[in-house]
C-alpha cells in the first residue's frame, strides 16, 4: 500500500493535513469564485451562456413553468456553464504545456469546444421542446 505521506518545504515527510475548517471551505468558495470571475472576463462563449441563462429565466418566470420545468431549465443551464469552465481549464493547461501549435494540444483544444457546443445544442433543443407549447398558446 502506498505512502499518503507528503514532504513539506523543510524536507521533512508529514500526513496530508485532512482537517476540515470552516476557513479552508471559505477559502475555497473564494478560490471558485475568483475562477468564475476570471473566466466570464476572458470567455466569450460564457458571457453568451449567461445571457441566454437570464433569457431562460425570464422565459420560465413570464410563462410561470412548473417546479419540475424550472429543475429541468436550471440542470441545462448548469450543465453547459460546468462543461464551458472545463473547457476553459483545459485550453489553460493545454497552453501551459506548450506553446508551440501542436496536432495534440489542437486536438484536445477542439474536442473540449465540441463538448461545450453538443452540451448547447443539447440544451437548446430541451429548451426549445420545454417552451415552445407555451409559445404556441401565446399566439392563439
Amino acid at each position: 500500500m502506498e505512502s499518503l505521506d507528503k514532504v513539506n518545504n523543510k524536507g521533512k515527510k508529514y500526513r496530508g493535513d485532512r482537517k476540515v475548517s470552516l476557513k479552508k471551505v471559505y477559502m475555497s468558495m473564494i478560490n471558485s469564485l475568483v475562477g468564475l470571475r476570471k473566466s466570464y472576463s476572458t470567455e466569450q462563449s460564457l458571457s453568451i451562456h449567461f445571457g441566454m441563462s437570464i433569457l431562460v429565466l425570464g422565459l420560465g418566470i413570464f410563462f410561470k413553468i412548473n417546479r419540475y420545468e424550472w429543475i429541468f431549465s436550471i440542470l441545462l443551464m448548469g450543465l453547459i456553464v460546468c462543461i464551458e469552465l472545463l473547457n476553459t481549464a483545459i485550453e489553460a493547461n493545454v497552453d501551459l504545456a506548450t506553446d508551440k501549435v501542436h496536432p495534440l494540444a489542437r486536438n484536445a483544444k477542439d474536442i473540449g469546444s465540441a463538448a461545450t457546443f453538443m452540451m448547447s445544442m443539447f440544451a437548446l433543443i430541451g429548451e426549445i421542446l420545454l417552451f415552445y407549447p407555451y409559445i404556441l398558446e401565446l399566439f392563439r
